[in-house]
C-alpha cells in the first residue's frame, strides 16, 4: 500500500509538472473584423485543455505580434487568454495605417469580439509599452465596456504638448521612427522592391537629416504614402488641437475610463513629463486606483539598472517583467488578495527611484556609480516639496538670492546650420541617431555629430549657469520650470535648458562628470499658448517658461547643480531656422542673435522642487 502510494504521488507530481510546462493552445492570424469590414490579424494563447471562461490579456501592437509570444505562454501558463492584435496596416493586419487615431475604435472592436469568445469571461487587462501603452490610453479613453485593468508603460499621450510636439518644436525620434518602420510590417513593404529602396533609405538617414525640412515626393519616403503623409503634417503642425486630439488625457481626464491604472515611467524614458502628468490628473478624476512608478530607466528598460554611461545600482532593476504584471492582474480582475496596495511595487499609490546616493566611483564597467534608492510616496508631486528659484547671473552663476541689479544680460549667436548637438536625454526610438540617458556632457565616439572628447560647456552657444560647490546633500524631486526673460534679432527663434549634475574631479574622473538629467524646450511663436502662434519683434524682451521632464536626484555635497541656456539640442528636437516660415516648409535659414535677461526686472530662474530631509 505504502509503494502505491508513493507511485501515485509520483504520477500527481509528474502530471503536475507536465501540466506547468504545457504548450499552451495557439491559434495564429485569426482575422478579426472591424466595423468597417477591415479584418485585423490575431493571435490566441489559451491554457492546454482550458474548458473554462477566463479573464483575457490584450496586447495591441504596430511591432508585429510574433513577438509576444513570451507573454502569451506566460499568462496562458497562468490562468490568462492572451490576445495578441497587429494594429491596423502593419504586418498581418489589413487596412491603411495611421498614427493611433484608429486604435480606440478598432480597440473597442477588437474587446467586443473578446467578449464573444467561449473562452472570455468578458474581462479585459492590457500590457504594453510605448506605441502599445498608446493603445491602452485609447481604448480607456473610448471607456471600453469590457477594459477592466490598464498598465500602461512609458505610453504615448498628450502628444501636442509635450513628447511628440515639446512647447511647439518637434521630437526627431519620430521622424526617426517613421524611418525605420515605414520598411518594415508597412503596406509598401509587402513588395521586395520598394522594401528594399525604404531600408536603404533608412541606412542613411544620417545623410537626410541635414537635408530637412521634408518635403512631398521627394525622397523615397513616398513609396510609403501614408508615413510620408502623417510625418509630414506632425512636423508642420504645432498647435495643441485637434490635430493631436488622440490619446489627450490632460484636457479631459473624465473622458478616460474609471478603473485601476497602473502608469509606470522613468526619469529618462521620452514620455516621463506626460506619465506624471497623467497620474495627477486621473488620480483626481476617477475613483479607482491609479498607482504610478518611475525608475531611473530610459525607455522600455525597467528590467535593466544601467542606462547611458551610468549605474544606477541593482536594486533599479526589476527582474521579473512577467511577475509584476500578473501580481496586478490577479488582484484587480481574479480578486486575489495579495501584496497590492501591500508591499513593493504596490505599498502606496507612488513609488519613485531617487537617484544619486552612490558613491560616484567607475565600476568596472566603466559607468558611473551615481546609484539610487526606491522610496514610496502617496501623492505626486510631494506635498512637502518646496518650490525653491534659482537665479541666473551674467557670471554664470546660478543662486538662490535674486538678482538686485537693474540690468544684467548675456548673449550669444545661434546658428541653425551648426546646432548643440544631444548627448542623451529623454529620448526612444532614437535609434542610430541618438543615445538614451545618463552620459557625460562631453563628446566621444558615441555621438556622430560630437565624436571628439570635448565638453558641451565649451561651446559659446551654450550658456552655463551653475552654484557653487554644495554644502550638503540637497533632493530634488518634482516637476521643473525654468523662467527666462529673452530677447532674439529673429521673429523666431528657441530657447532650450538642461539641469546637470557636477561632479567634482576624482581619481575615477580627473575631469569630473557633467550629468544630464532632465530638458526642454520652448519654440518662441508658442511662448504665450500651445494653440496660438505668435512671432516676435526683433529685439523685444518677453518672459518664456521651459517646462523640463520631472526628476529625483540627490545633488551630493561637493557637486554643484547647473543649468545649460541655449537655442539647439539636436536631434532631440528640429532646429529652429529663425526666419519665422511656416514651420518645416522653410527654404533659409538666419543666425539669431539671442539675449537672456537676469537682472531685478527680468530674474531669469530655475524653479526647483527641493524636498526636506526627513
Amino acid at each position: 500500500m505504502i509503494q502505491r502510494s508513493l507511485l501515485t504521488v509520483v504520477l500527481l507530481a509528474a502530471s503536475w509538472l507536465h501540466g506547468q510546462e504545457a504548450v499552451p493552445e495557439v491559434q495564429k492570424n485569426v482575422m478579426v473584423a472591424m466595423r468597417d469590414g477591415v479584418k485585423l490579424a490575431t493571435d490566441i494563447y489559451l491554457p492546454a485543455a482550458n474548458a473554462d471562461k477566463l479573464p483575457v490579456i490584450l496586447t495591441r501592437l504596430p511591432y508585429n505580434k510574433d513577438g509576444a509570444k513570451s507573454y502569451g505562454e506566460y499568462f496562458a501558463a497562468n490562468g490568462y487568454a492572451f490576445v495578441a492584435q497587429d494594429t491596423r496596416g502593419r504586418y498581418a493586419s489589413e487596412g491603411v495605417w495611421h498614427w493611433m487615431t484608429d486604435d480606440g475604435v478598432d480597440g473597442a472592436d477588437c474587446a467586443a469580439w473578446i467578449a464573444a469568445q467561449p473562452w472570455s469571461n468578458g474581462k479585459i487587462g492590457m500590457v504594453g509599452t510605448s506605441y502599445v501603452g498608446g493603445t491602452q490610453h485609447a481604448m480607456a479613453l473610448e471607456k471600453v465596456p469590457q477594459l477592466t485593468t490598464v498598465i500602461p508603460v512609458d505610453a504615448v499621450s498628450n502628444m501636442g504638448r509635450q513628447s511628440m510636439r515639446n512647447a511647439g518644436a518637434f521630437e526627431m525620434r519620430f521622424w526617426n521612427w517613421i524611418m525605420l518602420n515605414a520598411g518594415k510590417g508597412s503596406n509598401a513593404a509587402l513588395d521586395p522592391a520598394t522594401q528594399n529602396e525604404l531600408k536603404e533609405m533608412a541606412d542613411h538617414r544620417w545623410d537626410y537629416l541635414s537635408l530637412l525640412p521634408l518635403r512631398p515626393g521627394s525622397t523615397p519616403l513616398k513609396l510609403a504614402p501614408e508615413y510620408e503623409d502623417w510625418l509630414i503634417q506632425a512636423m508642420r503642425h504645432a498647435k495643441d488641437d485637434a490635430f493631436w486630439k488622440q490619446n489627450n488625457i490632460l484636457a479631459d481626464p473624465s473622458r478616460y475610463k474609471d478603473m485601476p491604472v497602473y502608469l509606470v515611467g522613468g526619469w529618462y524614458d521620452s514620455w516621463a513629463g506626460n506619465t506624471s502628468a497623467n497620474f495627477t490628473a486621473l488620480s483626481k478624476t476617477l475613483k479607482s486606483d491609479v498607482y504610478l512608478i518611475m525608475g531611473p530607466w530610459i525607455h522600455g528598460a525597467q528590467g535593466k539598472s544601467a542606462h547611458g554611461q551610468v549605474d544606477f545600482g541593482a536594486a533599479a532593476a526589476i527582474e521579473d517583467q512577467l511577475a509584476w504584471r500578473k501580481e496586478w492582474f490577479d488582484h484587480w480582475m481574479k480578486g486575489l488578495d495579495n501584496s497590492v496596495g501591500k508591499s513593493a511595487p504596490f505599498a502606496k499609490k507612488v513609488r519613485i527611484f531617487v537617484m544619486g546616493t552612490g558613491d560616484g566611483s567607475k565600476t568596472k564597467e566603466g559607468l558611473l556609480n551615481h546609484g539610487g534608492q526606491w522610496r514610496d510616496e502617496k501623492e505626486w508631486p510631494l506635498a512637502r516639496m518646496k518650490r525653491t528659484p534659482f537665479y541666473l547671473y551674467p557670471d554664470g552663476l546660478l543662486s538662490d538670492v535674486k538678482p538686485k541689479s537693474e540690468s544684467g544680460w548675456t548673449t550669444y549667436a545661434f546658428d541653425p546650420n551648426n546646432p548643440v548637438p544631444t548627448l542623451g536625454g529623454n529620448i526612444s526610438s532614437g535609434d542610430g541617431i541618438m543615445q538614451q540617458g545618463a552620459w557625460d556632457q562631453r563628446g566621444s565616439e558615441k555621438f556622430w555629430n560630437w565624436t571628439k572628447p570635448i565638453p558641451l560647456s565649451a561651446r559659446r552657444d551654450v550658456l552655463v549657469f551653475q552654484t557653487a560647490q554644495l554644502a550638503e546633500d540637497i533632493e530634488i524631486t518634482g516637476e521643473i520650470e525654468v523662467k527666462l526673460w529673452a530677447s532674439s534679432s529673429a521673429v523666431d527663434t528657441d530657447f532650450t535648458a538642461k539641469l546637470i549634475d557636477v561632479y567634482p574631479p576624482s581619481a575615477d574622473w580627473p575631469h569630473g562628470f557633467d550629468l544630464n538629467l532632465e530638458d526642454g524646450i520652448i519654440r518662441a511663436r508658442f511662448r504665450e499658448s500651445l494653440q496660438e502662434e505668435k512671432l516676435m519683434e526683433p529685439d523685444k524682451v518677453y518672459p518664456f517658461t521651459i517646462k523640463l521632464y520631472p526628476t529625483s536626484n540627490v545633488f551630493k555635497k561637493g557637486h554643484r547643480i547647473r543649468l545649460d541656456i541655449s537655442s539647439s539640442n539636436f536631434p532631440r528636437f528640429d532646429v529652429n531656422p529663425n526666419t519665422g516660415e511656416p514651420l518645416q516648409q522653410h527654404r533659409r535659414t538666419v543666425i539669431a542673435t539671442n539675449t537672456v535677461y537676469s537682472d531685478h526686472e527680468h530674474p531669469s530662474h530655475i524653479v526647483l522642487p527641493f524636498v526636506p530631509q526627513r
